[in-house]
């Protein structure tokens, strides 16, 4: 597949056949994915593909969990746990124990055992160059080491006529999920990705074109057009 469609198809699929992504593939497709960048080459990553049925389903419970405080900010037209107060953030905007008794149906969260591969992506704290700490606003810096991985790992998939979606949801049940994958403390848990044959592959996605969100010389500047 050219890198053009590669780019252009990768949308956040979560609805998938159920044909299995054979093992030789997941290893083909974290093994392009390993030549991602991070800072200082430290490749402070950690994969743990979950296959164990029951593994699988207490993940999802601890998911829909999440995703109640989740679906409860969109509700009210919030951005989940966004640092809305002088860049930082100040204490749930919603009521978390309320948020929990709420139901929240959805097709991913509710199906999330059953999808035919499914990655946690954790990262070594203690080699991230986190080089925005104490500024005084929510960090942001040390994804950089963990996040083109993760991207890879989806672009990689879909090269191969896969496709997934990296979700953060489930980083609100972080102790848990460490717990329940027996993981050392000094890792963290970056993110979860779903993989498999996307029952419909999306062509026309909605982004912002580039004269939306780059500027010349300043942030108000001349937007860069062709």
């Amino acid at each position: 597949m050219e890198l053009q469609e590669v780019l252009t198809t990768n949308a956040a699929y979560r609805a998938f056949t159920d044909e299995a992504i054979p093992r030789e593939a997941i290893y083909e497709i974290l093994n392009m994915a390993r030549f991602s960048p991070s800072g200082g080459n430290r490749q402070a990553w950690h994969v743990i593909l979950v296959e164990d049925e029951e593994i699988r389903l207490q993940l999802q419970s601890l998911y829909q969990e999440s995703w109640r405080e989740y679906f409860a900010h969109v509700r009210q037209n919030l951005v989940p746990f966004a640092p809305l107060s002088n860049r930082k953030w100040d204490g749930p905007a919603i009521d978390l124990d309320e948020a929990a008794k709420t139901p929240a149906p959805s097709e991913f969260s509710d199906n999330l055992a059953s999808v035919p591969v499914l990655m946690c992506i954790f990262v070594d704290l203690t080699q991230l160059a986190v080089i925005d700490n104490g500024l005084g606003r929510q960090s942001i810096v040390g994804g950089a080491s963990i996040y083109p991985f993760a991207e890879n790992i989806l672009l990689a998939a879909r090269s191969l006529g896969y496709g997934g979606v990296m979700t953060t949801v489930l980083c609100r049940r972080e102790n848990e999920v460490m717990n329940l994958l027996s993981v050392p403390k000094p890792f963290a848990l970056a993110g979860v990705i779903a993989l498999g044959r996307p029952k419909k592959i999306l062509r026309r996605l909605r982004r912002r074109p580039v004269e939306h969100f780059t500027t010349i010389d300043r942030f108000n500047g001349i937007a860069l057009s062709r």
